[in-house]
């Protein structure tokens, strides 16, 4: 079969000529990938390190003060079992529980903060700002109060006042899921309820009811003993794994919902399990030293920016959160001579300016509402 094709007019042969070449656009796709994980960051590694040692450092110190001062040499010495027994026995004995208690619950407080915030995508979500510190304040003060302890210890009671708000503010967020913007506002509520709660129960009681609570809610110390510390160790040795394993899930949180159900994060569950673990932490910390105010919400800010990194890294938050309580500690007991101030109150001036700095930060990003 033969096609004859009719030649191209001497008219139309210049428009074809000037006609501009059609090219097919190259549109590349990326999809969003999480960061790589800051474990194996040098900066992050070396920030890690360098708390450590300072952290060790505040924990000797702690140790070493006293009405009979210890060199710090000779309190290395009995930590790692040397030494002479007089040395050993004031150390550990009667010096370090408290300084174990600090430690313990800077790191709970620490991580559990940083686990909030990092859910959340909020710099100002912490336990103190969410009802969850006051939750379990409430439940303490009216065990000691009403008598409604039934037996269970200061720990049981604080779990399950932490456990309960946190429950009453995930219900309220809810509306076909969670998002972090609506459990911070609702958590704020809940966090003046418990607070008002702790107020009218602290009013009703007896004189001597009032300062054994009044005591516990500043955040204290002293007279910590191995009972009281055993609790928050086994806590904190089974959370802390179980934060870490959650990290790859809680980075692709930071994509948005979207993403992050089609990268396979089952968004829900890992939103319910972070709330579970920073309410655990936050649960025994604050049963065993009281709400000690600020170290949840400023450590895992400092942490980040030491670190660089995009989110707050929990380890480093919880080495943060250390240092500050083992520091407010010894603040407290040498900033007054002759007085122990209870170690919240350091804290709480402490962390008031890197709340304010936080709000005025998130205002001129055009963030703060």
């Amino acid at each position: 079969m033969k096609t004859d094709l009719a030649p191209v007019p001497d008219h139309e042969e210049p428009l074809r000529r000037a006609r501009p070449r059609r090219s097919v656009a190259r549109i590349t796709f990326r999809l969003p990938v999480p960061p790589v994980s800051g474990v194996l960051r040098p900066r992050l590694l070396g920030v890690a390190l360098a708390l450590s040692g300072l952290t060790f450092l505040a924990f000797c110190v702690v140790v070493s003060v006293g009405d009979i001062a210890l060199p710090l040499s000779e309190v290395v010495r009995a930590l790692f079992g040397g030494g002479d027994p007089g040395t050993e026995l004031i150390v550990h004995e009667l010096r370090l529980p408290r300084a174990m208690a600090g430690l313990l619950v800077g790191i709970a407080f620490g991580v559990s903060g940083a686990l909030l915030q990092t859910m959340t995508l909020n710099p100002l979500a912490s336990p103190d700002m969410m009802g969850i510190t006051q939750g379990a304040g409430a439940a303490v003060v009216a065990g000691i109060v009403l008598g409604w302890d039934g037996g269970l210890g200061t720990q049981t009671l604080g779990l399950l006042g932490a456990l309960g708000a946190a429950a009453v503010v995930y219900v309220l967020a809810w509306k076909r899921g969670t998002t972090g913007y609506r459990i911070v506002l609702v958590g704020v509520g809940v966090a003046w309820i418990c607070t008002s709660c702790t107020d009218y129960l602290m009013a009703r009681g007896q004189r001597f009811q009032a300062q054994s609570a009044l005591g516990w809610l500043v955040g204290n110390l002293n007279g910590r003993t191995w009972d009281q510390i055993t609790p928050l160790a086994y806590a904190t040795a089974v959370l802390l794994p179980a934060a870490v394993l959650l990290g790859r899930q809680m980075r692709t949180l930071q994509l948005g919902d979207d993403v992050a159900l089609g990268l396979g994060t089952r968004v829900q569950i890992v939103r319910v399990s972070v709330l579970l673990i920073s309410v655990g932490l936050v649960a025994f910390g604050t049963a065993t030293a009281g709400p000690i105010a600020f170290v949840a919400l400023a450590a895992p800010q400092v942490a980040q920016r030491l670190a660089g990194t995009a989110v707050p890294p929990p380890i480093a938050a919880g080495l943060t959160g250390a240092l500050m309580v083992l520091v407010s500690d010894l603040i407290a007991r040498k900033l007054v001579p002759d007085t122990e101030l209870p170690v919240g109150v350091v804290s709480g001036v402490l962390g008031a300016p890197v709340l304010l700095w936080l709000l005025v930060r998130a205002n001129r990003a055009g963030s703060g509402g």
